[in-house]
């Protein structure tokens, strides 16, 4: 469904770089950016904890080590 916004052009340019640099067409940054906010984008560590369920206590213990790195990492570096 189409959907026509009034964006200040200083921010449709940052809109623009920030897609750039993300490697997305404007639509698609937009459209990560709303489902963000409406809590349809599920981070990294939601989508393990989900997945996760069926794993031994050992084998937990072992991914969630595996896992430590990712706290070093800024999450948005991976969007």
């Amino acid at each position: 469904m189409p959907l026509s916004l009034r964006i200040p052009p200083e921010k449709e340019e940052m809109i623009r770089k920030a897609a750039t640099k993300a490697g997305k067409r404007k639509t698609a940054f937009i459209m990560e950016a709303v489902d963000e906010k409406l809590g349809l984008h599920k981070s990294r560590e939601q989508v393990v904890r989900e997945t996760a369920g069926w794993l031994t206590h050992e084998e937990a213990e072992n991914l969630r080590q595996a896992l430590k790195v990712f706290h070093q990492v800024n999450e948005e570096d991976w969007d």
